[in-house]
């Protein structure tokens, strides 16, 4: 089996599932008493927004590029940056090692394309919903993306920082997220994905109006296939 590193804590909420899904996903190819070879390096998350907010991404880049050097060192054979607006700084991330960052809007991208897949609705921090650097990797695989207008950017964005990276799960923010993603069904959306690691604690495929799709579980999917080929 080969060994995972996984980039956590940001925020440690949505860090979880991907410990869990990984060992779910080996258990039950394996049988037994298997579980994943995993190492985690969880980033102090405080650090790490207040990068995002100020704008300084090169320093976070380097934060978390100083984290993948050290899971490298350690034995891990792949990264994965449990976080998806973290994303912005992938390359800077992989310069800096010489095993790969596998990146979580390919994994995306990848599912999508294969229930054939056109017109997505993307949700996620608004860095996510607004920026090119996450966009662009769906739309450069053909795939049509519509976001939500400005207040329910800012809506999404602050539920996810302010409720959901703290483990406050809201009915009404439930609510509205889904009142958003009826809205983006309108436009001519054919699913959503959950673009935000956390957003998958509030919002569900009984919940939501078009077919989700999950980064989380995608992204830790795709982890636990590569340990096992």
């Amino acid at each position: 089996m080969k060994t995972v590193g996984l980039i956590g804590g940001m925020s440690w909420e949505s860090t979880i599932p991907y410990y869990r899904i990984i060992n779910e996903i080996v258990k039950e190819k394996l049988g037994g008493l298997h579980s994943a070879q995993i190492i985690l390096y969880s980033v102090e998350f405080d650090e790490i927004e207040k990068c995002q907010s100020s704008g300084q991404w090169d320093k976070s880049g380097e934060i978390l590029g100083n984290a993948a050097k050290k899971l490298e060192l350690a034995g891990a054979d792949f990264i994965l940056i449990c976080t998806n607006t973290m994303h912005k700084v992938a390359p800077q991330i992989q310069s800096m090692i010489s095993v790969p960052v596998v990146h979580i809007a390919d994994a995306t991208a990848d599912e999508l394309e294969k229930d054939n897949i056109s017109k997505v609705a993307l949700l996620g921090t608004k860095y996510t919903m607004t920026q090119d650097f996450y966009r662009s990797k769906l739309t450069d695989r053909g795939l049509e993306v519509v976001i939500p207008d400005e207040d329910d950017i800012e809506l999404v964005n602050e539920v996810i920082f302010k409720e959901l990276c703290v483990g406050i799960i809201n009915k009404d923010s439930e609510r509205r997220f889904c009142d958003i993603i009826s809205k983006l069904k309108e436009k001519g959306a054919q699913a959503v994905i959950l673009g935000c690691t956390e957003i998958g604690l509030l919002v569900n495929a009984e919940s939501s109006s078009l077919p989700v799709y999950d980064t989380t579980v995608i992204h830790a999917t795709k982890a636990a296939q590569l340990l096992l080929e």
